[in-house]
């Protein structure tokens, strides 16, 4: 089978005009950005905005392992299924970051003949989001540094500043920096330290906006530091915010694309779910909402991290209500969590399928928490045995969750036939949706029920610095928001090493901020970090431009 950058570059595009027709979609509410990519214009929004909405589609997975589940494949497979039975079906996703693209992930356009198109483009520079975001968080930190240098005249603290520079990049060696030095001229010296773009407010921010009037309130409610009299100072006190807004301006707009076989695809915001909420941006899945049957989104990895913060964070504050969620697991995956190394994945091994299974059957559970039909989509693999299968189908059947197999890095939409047949079918069950805690618990109580109840956790550990600061935040008036944890995605846990469905562990929370403008409380647990690192042998080594002007190696 070709690669996946080698399916992609001799696939043949339709002009993203083509593809705008198909949702209705006229030339005059497209901005090209050459021939096969296009942002969607502010009069799409109010011509559609009366529209009757589509129904929304979540499609989720298992916790990643090495040995792979194909999350963003399944979701642009089923989209692409979607088609093939007739239904007028739109795909909504995240953009990468390039930080994975380089390190060890690898891009996020999908693989084999489920993918986005054009996949080389989408997962380097695209229309230039990621670099607009980057450059308005700079901006803040910019003019706060300026601020201070220029007399301090809001008397900020320097060592309560809160706002970080981001770069979309890994990069460990800027985690933490010092800023200032060279003499009285290059500003006062201080503790800095980087994150990545993905991970910033700003693009949490661009994610959960309405529209441009509420972005921009938004930014100004960022809070950047404290005062030496322990008050806070936010963006607008630093008159950044309308600068950043400018900045944004573009950005702002979701992007149309397309996949393999021509189904329409929005593109938009691309937060990291262990580290951020994890989700494409509201502006986008409205939209498609607007211009379809079925919108199908994705959230980041597994749905203790992703989904949860899809239901509590992005579905409560935006009044979206999903018609079904999708688990995209493999037999592989699960056997690797029943013990067995990755070199033997691909022997019939039921005994380790037994054990592993478990992770599966605590996704399941968790999804139907929140009162909405749970469809398992089964990512089959040509190892697959069929007593393996039946072995899935059965433990998911005795748990009220409908199965169907998954083969669309394969075949493409003609492999998830079943699997759309299966949506659509619990897309019209009955529903009862509802987040899984109410907003005016305290902030400890809600991650505490977070943890207990997705987690598997028997409680949680608070550092004091964090106790510290929910106090802050609460006596802020900002404790009836929400809360963004973020921790490894490799567990239910917070310890990587602990797999399948751990029980008897608790929790650590070692820091909790204010997201302000984003409009939730971040929780950091376990040793998960913001700025991530490179492997020893990062993707980028096997990425280059041949002769001909083509790239290769990118995946």
């Amino acid at each position: 089978m070709l690669t996946d950058i080698e399916i992609a570059q001799k696939a043949k595009m339709l002009p993203i005009g083509e593809v705008a027709r198909e949702l209705d979609i006229i030339p005059d509410e497209l901005e090209f950005y050459g021939k096969y990519k296009a942002k969607l214009s502010e009069s799409l929004f109010e011509r559609v905005k009366d529209n009757k909405d589509g129904k929304l589609i979540l499609v989720t997975a298992i916790n990643p392992t090495p040995a792979g589940e194909g999350k963003t494949t399944t979701t642009i497979g089923l989209g692409q299924a979607m088609k093939l039975i007739g239904k007028k079906a739109v795909v909504a996703l995240r953009e990468p970051s390039l930080g994975p693209v380089f390190g060890v992930k690898g891009g996020a356009t999908g693989g084999g003949y489920a993918q986005v198109l054009p996949m080389e483009d989408i997962n380097l520079h695209f229309t230039g989001d990621m670099h607009a975001i980057t450059s308005a968080n700079n901006l803040l930190c910019a003019m706060l540094d300026n601020h201070i240098h220029q007399g301090n005249r809001l008397s900020i603290d320097t060592r309560r500043i809160l706002i970080k520079r981001c770069l979309d990049m890994n990069d460990r060696a800027l985690r933490n920096i010092v800023v200032g030095l060279g003499g009285k001229a290059n500003g006062v010296p201080r503790e800095d330290g980087f994150i990545i773009t993905v991970a910033s407010e700003i693009m949490a921010i661009l994610c959960l906006c309405s529209d441009m009037e509420d972005l921009t309130r938004r930014l100004g409610d960022i809070v950047v530091a404290y005062t030496t009299d322990n008050n806070v100072v936010r963006a607008r006190d630093l008159g950044a915010h309308g600068a950043m807004a400018a900045l944004l301006k573009e950005a702002i707009k979701p992007n149309l694309i397309q996949t393999l076989e021509g189904t329409p695809a929005l593109m938009h915001g691309g937060p990291f779910a262990n580290i951020a909420h994890g989700c494409n941006s509201v502006r986008a899945t409205k939209l498609g909402l607007k211009l379809s049957d079925y919108c199908i989104t994705e959230a980041g990895f597994g749905s203790d991290l992703g989904a949860e913060k899809f239901f509590d964070i992005k579905c409560r504050l935006n009044g979206l209500v999903p018609a079904a969620v999708v688990i995209v697991a493999t037999i592989r995956a699960l056997k690797y969590y029943g013990g067995v190394k990755r070199d033997m994945l691909a022997v019939e091994n039921l005994e380790a399928l037994e054990r592993g299974i478990e992770n599966l059957g605590a996704h399941i559970d968790n999804m139907k928490k929140y009162g909405i039909p749970v469809v398992v989509a089964l990512n089959r693999f040509g190892t697959d045995s069929d007593a393996e299968i039946e072995f899935v189908r059965r433990y998911c059947n005795e748990r009220d969750a409908i199965i169907a197999l998954s083969e669309v890095f394969e075949k493409g939409g003609r492999g998830g036939l079943e699997l759309a047949e299966m949506v659509c079918r619990a897309a019209e069950m009955p529903g009862n949706f509802a987040p899984i805690y109410p907003l005016d618990m305290g902030i400890k109580e809600k991650i505490q029920t977070i943890a207990k109840e997705i987690y598997g956790a028997d409680g949680v550990d608070f550092a004091p610095a964090a106790l510290k600061a929910i106090e802050e935040i609460e006596a802020l008036g900002a404790g009836n928001m929400p809360v963004c944890i973020a921790k490894t995605q490799y567990s239910l846990s917070d310890n990587p090493a602990l797999l399948g469905r751990p029980r008897g562990f608790k929790i650590s929370v070692n820091e909790v901020r204010l997201s302000a403008g984003a409009g939730f409380v971040v929780v950091l647990t376990g040793n998960i970090m913001t700025m991530p690192g490179l492997p020893p042998s990062p993707a980028a080594e096997k990425i280059y431009v041949d002769s001909e002007g083509n790239i290769k190696g990118l995946f």
